[in-house]
């Protein structure tokens, strides 16, 4: 399944976007899905599927990164460690 499909999951019947996807040893493979429902004027925590039981119902590209590839913030890049530097 494509990160950023609108899913419904087929047991409990909740909408949202797939928003990550994670692959275990033995083949279990689980999908994240961001509700697009407010509770209490809040965005909703996100809920873990197993991606059989996800249905796509559409795509939606995801918005373009930033030209420099950035994701922003006054953090700079950490540098590798050099041996010297644990003298």
């Amino acid at each position: 399944m494509k990160l950023g499909t609108r899913v419904r999951d087929s047991i409990t019947g909740l909408e949202g976007v797939a928003i990550a996807r994670t692959e275990w040893l033995y083949g279990c493979v689980r999908i994240g899905v961001q509700p697009t429902e407010l509770r209490d004027g809040k965005p909703a925590e996100q809920v873990w599927f197993d991606e059989a039981q996800l249905e796509p119902i559409a795509f939606q590209e995801p918005p373009p990164q930033s030209p420099s590839g950035t994701t922003g913030g006054p953090r700079r890049e950490p540098k590798a460690a050099r041996p010297a530097d644990f003298g």
